[in-house]
C-alpha cells in the first residue's frame, strides 16, 4: 500500500531526513518512533505531498507523491498535532461537508456518510453546533470524521495525541482501532513507547533523519534480546547532540 524508496529533504545543509525506506501493508498500523526533531513530521509531510522530497519518491495506494501528488492526496486522510484546524464560524457538520467537497463528493454522498460518521464517533447530538463552541474533546472527533469523509485508504497521523488530556487521547486511540478495523492503512509518528506499543504492527525508529530499526515489536525486542522497547530505544538513538536538536526544532 505504501512503499517508501530513498526518500530525503534538506533545508539548506540540514538533512531532515537521510534515504529512508520502508513498505506499509494494506490495513497495517505502522508507528514512526523517534524523538523531538528526528525527522517523523518531514517524513510524513512529504508523504501527504506537503513538502517535495529533495529526492527519492514514494507511492502511496499505487500513485507517486513526486509526479501524481493530486492523486495521492485523494487516497489519504491527514490529522497532523493536536490541533484540529476546524473553521470555529462552521458547525461540525458544515467543517465536514465542506472536505467532502474538496474530495469531489456529491451532496447525496456527503450527507449519507456524515450520518454514518456522526453514529461511529457519537456526536450527533451536536452536528449543527458552530466548532468554536464545542469542548477539545467534541472538537477532536469532527476533525476525526473530516480526515475520513472521503473513505481515503491511507491514514497518516503526526503526533496526533500531543497535549491531549487523558480522555482525548483514549479518542484518538479509539480512532486508529476503528481505521483499522476498516481496512485502513495507517502511519503515525509518536514519541510516546506505550503508545506505539499499544497500536502497532509494526514500528520503524528514526533518528537524526535515518531508519536505525524496523520490524515487529517481537522482532525488534529479538534482535536486542531485549523485552523493553525503551531501552532498545535508548540504546538505538543514544545521547542526542544538542547543537542538532537546536537545528531541527524549527523543521
Amino acid at each position: 500500500m505504501i512503499n517508501v524508496q530513498s526518500l530525503s529533504k534538506k533545508f539548506g545543509d540540514i538533512a531532515a531526513v537521510s534515504g529512508i525506506s520502508f513498505e506499509v501493508k494494506e490495513g497495517e498500523v505502522f508507528g514512526l518512533l523517534g524523538e523531538n526533531g528526528a525527522g517523523k513530521t518531514t517524513t510524513l509531510r512529504m508523504l501527504a505531498t506537503m513538502l517535495k522530497p529533495t529526492s527519492g519518491t514514494a507511492t502511496m495506494a499505487g500513485w507517486d507523491i513526486v509526479k501524481e501528488p493530486e492523486k495521492v492526496r485523494s487516497s489519504i486522510g491527514i490529522l497532523f498535532g493536536g490541533e484540529t484546524g476546524l473553521y470555529d464560524r462552521l458547525t461540525c457538520e458544515e467543517n465536514i461537508a465542506y472536505f467532502g467537497e474538496l474530495n469531489d463528493m456529491s451532496k447525496t454522498q456527503i450527507k449519507e456518510r456524515i450520518k454514518e460518521l456522526a453514529k461511529v464517533f457519537n456526536m450527533e447530538e451536536y452536528l449543527k453546533r458552530r466548532a468554536g463552541k464545542l469542548s477539545k474533546g467534541m472538537k477532536q472527533k469532527v476533525a476525526f470524521a473530516r480526515a475520513i469523509v472521503h473513505d481515503p485508504k491511507i491514514m497518516l497521523l503526526d503526533e496526533p495525541t500531543s497535549g491531549l488530556d487523558v480522555s482525548a487521547t483514549r479518542d484518538v486511540h479509539e480512532f486508529i482501532v476503528t481505521c483499522k478495523k476498516q481496512g485502513k492503512t495507517v502511519i503515525f509518528s509518536s514519541h510516546s513507547m506505550s503508545e506505539v506499543e499499544k497500536l502497532c504492527d509494526r514500528v520503524a525508529i528514526i533518528h537524526k533523519g535515518r531508519l536505525v530499526e524496523v520490524g515487529t515489536l517481537d522482532e525488534i525486542k529479538s534482535r536486542h534480546g531485549k523485552n523493553d522497547l525503551e531501552n532498545i530505544f535508548i540504546e538505538l538513538v543514544g545521547d542526542r547532540s544538542e547543537s542538532w536538536q537546536a537545528r531541527m526544532d524549527c523543521i
